[in-house]
C-alpha cells in the first residue's frame, strides 16, 4: 500500500495533508524518515509513526457510540450535529457511517463502522439481529401489550411488523422491547397502535453487544474483537 493512502485512511486526513506530512519529514517507517508519497509499505508488518505517534493499521473500524438526544444518525447534516462529529480525532477516518439509525430524539447505542459488508449483513432482515430498547411511556403499559407485540402488529399504513418481545419492569411506564427489524419510527408507531405514546427511547443492545454503561451520552469507544464475535448472538 502507498504510504500516503495508508496515512489518509488510518489517520483520517486527506491525501494532500498526508503528502504535506511526508514532505515535512513527520512520517517514519520502521524508524526511518520517508518523504516520498508513493513509498510502499506492508500495513500489517511495517511500523508507521507520525510526529512520534504510532499509527496502528485497522482494515475496518467498529465503534460503539452512546448517542445523545438531538444528534442525527448521518454522515453529514446541514442543520444538526451528526454522530460522526462526536468521534474523537483518533477514531475518525474516511468511510465511517452509522450502521442502522436512531431518530434524532432517541438515545443509545449506535454502531459506527466502515465495513460495508458487515453493516449490510447486520441490517438484512433475514439475519434478525436483535435490537433492545428501554421505552418510557406516557401511560402505564397494559397487560395485553406482551401478547399484542408478540403476535406481530400491523401499524399505521398497513405495515406488518415481525413479532417483538416486550417485557415489563418495576415501573409501569417503562418497558423493554426487542425488535428484529428497523422500520421508520417503528417503536413509536407500534406504541401508538397500542394506544400509548413514547416519551423517551434508548437503545441498549444490538445483537449480543450491550451498550457499555461506562459511556456517558456522546462518548464512544472501539468495539472489541470478542464483542464483535457476539454480534450475531
Amino acid at each position: 500500500m502507498r504510504i500516503d493512502k495508508f496515512i489518509s485512511e488510518q489517520a483520517g486526513v486527506s491525501r494532500s495533508d498526508a503528502k504535506t506530512m511526508l514532505k515535512k519529514g513527520q512520517v517514519l517507517i520502521n524508524g526511518s524518515i520517508v518523504k516520498s508519497a508513493d513509498a510502499k509499505i506492508d500495513p500489517e508488518k511495517d511500523i508507521v509513526t507520525i510526529g512520534g505517534k504510532k499509527i496502528s493499521y485497522r482494515k475496518f473500524m467498529y465503534i460503539m457510540l452512546n448517542k445523545p438526544d438531538g444528534v442525527v444518525c448521518a454522515t453529514r447534516d446541514g442543520l444538526s450535529s451528526t454522530v460522526l462529529e462526536l468521534l474523537p480525532p483518533e477514531l475518525r477516518r474516511k468511510g465511517l457511517f452509522p450502521a442502522g439509525r436512531l431518530d434524532k430524539d432517541t438515545e443509545g447505542f449506535v454502531f459506527i463502522t466502515d465495513d460495508g459488508a458487515l453493516a449490510h449483513k447486520m441490517l438484512s432482515p433475514k439475519n434478525h439481529v436483535e435490537k433492545e430498547y428501554i421505552v418510557t411511556l406516557e401511560k402505564p403499559a397494559e397487560k395485553h401489550y406482551e401478547e399484542l407485540f408478540a403476535s406481530g402488529m400491523t401499524i399505521d399504513g398497513g405495515e406488518e411488523c415481525l413479532p417483538a418481545r416486550l417485557t415489563f419492569t418495576d415501573n409501569p411506564q417503562i418497558v423493554r422491547l426487542i425488535l428484529h427489524e428497523g422500520k421508520y419510527h417503528q417503536v413509536k408507531r407500534m406504541m401508538e397502535a397500542a394506544g400509548n405514546k413514547v416519551t423517551h427511547l434508548k437503545r441498549i443492545r444490538m445483537g449480543g453487544i450491550e451498550l457499555d454503561p461506562a459511556l456517558s451520552a456522546g462518548q464512544c469507544r472501539e468495539i472489541t474483537a470478542c464483542e464483535l464475535e457476539n454480534l450475531w448472538e
